[in-house]
């Protein structure tokens, strides 16, 4: 298998992170956003939709859409819950976090980290929907360890690309202690280095 990816992309690490955990056999293809690597016709044929992560199967099939990808690929494993309801409460934070958490806290982090853009200019509305994201996981953490009970799946995986760098889109994390917790275990449990958020 082939991931087609950008190792700057909080959406690309969620296929590594998947793959590295399940010990799932892949090579990494680099593709740089930032030089319009996903503009050219080779990588259109894969994904027309000019977007990474894509993955290519060994038959040649491919698949794009982070949430999508590591849905497909952690099919059977303890990353999804083996309770049907449990599972589509993981499937609910899945498409929460591309609705409402990846479009202001990925963006922001973008905006400045990229672009060099000062916190003082970015999109007050980006910045509002971003605290709230920020909230709503911080009062769902505040009663269990993960997001959906007691033990990591996909919603942890998909949400801790961005949440761990939110600091880095001015972002303050000092106030939410539950989601800082939750970092480093979510970090510890898919055996990456550590990235605290900083509270400045």
């Amino acid at each position: 298998m082939k991931i087609f990816g950008d190792i700057n992309s909080g959406n690309c690490l969620k296929v590594k992170w998947v793959c590295d955990r399940l010990a799932l056999p892949y090579a990494w293809v680099a593709i740089d956003t930032m030089k319009g690597e996903t503009r050219t016709a080779e990588f259109l044929s894969r994904n027309g939709a000019g977007q990474v992560p894509v993955i290519e199967l060994n038959d040649g099939r491919t698949l794009a859409q982070s949430n999508a990808i590591i849905r497909y690929l952690a099919r059977g494993s303890d990353l999804i819950p083996k309770d049907a309801y449990l599972a589509a409460k993981m499937d609910e934070w899945l498409f929460w976090e591309q609705y409402s958490h990846e479009p202001y806290i990925a963006v922001c982090r973008f905006q400045m980290v990229y672009l060099d853009k000062p916190a003082s200019e970015l999109d007050p509305d980006k910045v509002k929907r971003g605290y709230s994201a920020l909230a709503r996981m911080e009062q769902q953490l505040a009663v269990t360890g993960f997001l959906v009970g007691d033990a990591i799946s996909l919603a942890d995986v998909a949400l801790l690309a961005y949440t761990r760098t939110a600091h880095q889109g001015g972002f303050d994390l000092g106030s939410h202690a539950s989601i800082r917790r939750w970092v480093g275990e979510a970090e510890r449990a898919l055996a990456l280095p550590s990235l605290t958020p900083s509270s400045s």
